[in-house]
């Protein structure tokens, strides 16, 4: 690209800033046309590479959401809202301990692949006396359960992106 030159003569002769006005203005609009121009052929590959951390698509987080489903499918679902992103479980028995008895819910609260954007929450009972009573969850259960699908949800986004 060839910039418009001026003579000193020229120079002297005209006005302050009349004959330069032009040729800065024309310089930076071609160095600013050349850097912007570079920048969209790289914008273009990195959006290809990297999947969105934020999938809008059902009202939710997709990752999150297919992660906490994956995550509770041996247990019967009573409620499943994808554009309200909350999950609940009926009560679930382990066959191997049929004295006890749990329900689940998740709360997806954000659009985006994040800890705070999930909330798990759990109910138990144990059998007494031929009566299901309410019984203390450990808060472990609930940070392990968090924890499996977050990491779940993870593993689907960078399996999308590879």
């Amino acid at each position: 690209m060839v910039f418009p030159t001026i003579s000193k003569a020229a120079f002297r002769h005209s006005a302050p800033g009349s004959v330069w006005r032009p040729a800065v203005g024309i310089a930076v609009v071609a160095t600013l046309g050349m850097a912007l121009g570079g920048c969209a052929h790289h914008r273009n590959e990195r959006a290809a590479e990297v999947a969105s951390a934020s999938v809008t698509s059902i009202g939710v987080n997709s990752y999150l959401w297919r992660a906490a489903l994956e995550t509770l499918s041996f247990m019967p679902l009573t409620q499943a809202d994808s554009s309200g992103g909350v999950i609940v479980t009926d009560w679930y028995s382990n066959p191997n301990n049929p004295g006890e008895r749990v329900k689940v819910s998740v709360s997806i609260l954000d659009q985006d692949l994040r800890a705070d954007a999930l909330r798990v929450a759990a109910s138990r009972e144990v059998m007494q006396n031929g009566a299901w009573v309410a019984a203390p969850v450990q808060a472990a259960t609930v940070q392990k359960l968090e924890d499996v699908i977050l990491t779940k949800a993870r593993d689907l986004r960078r399996s999308d992106v590879g």
